[in-house]
């Protein structure tokens, strides 16, 4: 059940003092993060609602488009089309980071490969390793999963992973990490990939070498912060820019001090 927060200018106090309807659509590797973000503004602000739905960067880009979402939750930047479209209907988008995340690629819990390089998992999302025994493991046909190409997680990992490789054919795509968590689980061949916040223990996280297999490093929020971690991408909200003084107050608690130990707290790495 969606729900609905209504977000307010205010002053620094934090008080809403002028009521506006808010809506929130986008990635859903943002959407944990500001789901709290939301609730916790809403406890400060009593009269305040936001509607938080997920659905993919793109997603969450063309319903800023089209004027039926006030933010848009992007894990990847704004296209260059995308840009174009916005002026074409008089509309300037704005960015704004407000978190980062590390990406992790996940197994079956029983699966026996804990560390791939970069290049290994270029071949098996791409299609050329099929099996688990040519990365060490064992004699086990691999089950890629990843996300639709709406997602900015897809995008992300195609970019920095696959260094812009196409993924196999018939690639199994999933229309939420959610998905990818469940389907992992649940498949002892299976591979794919999440954000850090969507860790749990019935998938297994892989090791990842961005060195030819030198270094083999954990998706963790201290490797993530450290920067020992490759796979780290900044995450965004996009808004117009005539609508900034309704969007202001939430974004502003979000990159405010408390707003970021909140990022920590639900497993993202703070600004900071």
């Amino acid at each position: 059940m969606k729900k609905t927060i209504v977000l307010a200018a205010m002053a620094a106090c934090m008080f809403v003092t002028n009521v506006f309807a808010q809506k929130i659509k986008g990635s859903d590797t943002c959407l944990p993060v500001t789901q709290s973000e939301a609730e916790n503004f809403m406890k400060k602000n009593k009269g305040a609602s936001i509607t938080v739905t997920g659905g993919g960067s793109g997603v969450g880009i063309s319903a800023l488009q089209e004027g039926t979402t006030d933010i848009a939750m992007a894990s990847r930047k704004i296209k260059f089309d995308e840009k174009v479209r916005m002026q074409k209907s008089g509309k300037t988008p704005k960015e704004v980071v407000i978190a980062y995340d590390a990406l992790a690629v996940v197994v079956h819990p029983s699966n026996k490969v804990s560390n791939l390089t970069r290049e290994q998992l270029e071949g098996i999302f791409t299609g050329k390793i099929k099996n688990w025994k040519e990365v060490g493991g064992a004699d086990m046909k691999i089950v890629a999963y990843s996300r639709e190409t709406s997602s900015g997680t897809y995008e992300f990992f195609k970019e920095s992973v696959l260094k812009n490789k196409n993924y196999m054919n018939g690639i199994l795509s999933m229309p939420a990490t959610g998905a990818i968590i469940q389907s992992v689980s649940q498949t002892k061949g299976a591979i794919g990939y999440v954000g850090l916040a969507y860790l749990n223990k019935d998938v297994k996280p892989i090791h990842v070498s961005y060195d030819s297999g030198k270094t083999f490093t954990e998706p963790s929020m201290a490797n993530a912060k450290n920067k020992t971690y490759p796979v780290v991408r900044p995450l965004f909200y996009y808004y117009e820019v005539k609508n900034e003084a309704n969007v202001k107050p939430f974004i502003d608690y979000v990159l405010s001090a408390e707003g970021q130990e909140l990022v920590k707290k639900v497993g993202y790495i703070p600004l900071k």
